[in-house]
């Protein structure tokens, strides 16, 4: 069985004054406070949400 490929995504920046589609992506990756690092699957859905809000998250390969 195959490893599935896993990221961390960290929230480096806050989502005040951002717009609403851009706050609901990061509760939907599961961020919730500043600096708060999540482990998630490597699907497109969850690349897709990282793309749209890339200038609040960093993103690391595990």
């Amino acid at each position: 069985m195959a490893k599935k490929e896993q990221i961390n995504v960290t929230l480096i920046r806050s989502p005040i004054g951002t717009q609403p589609k851009h706050k609901e992506c990061i509760r939907g990756l599961g961020l919730k406070r500043m600096h708060q690092t999540v482990t998630l699957e490597d699907t497109p859905s969850v690349r897709g949400m990282v793309n749209k809000v890339y200038y609040m998250v960093r993103v690391e390969e595990v």
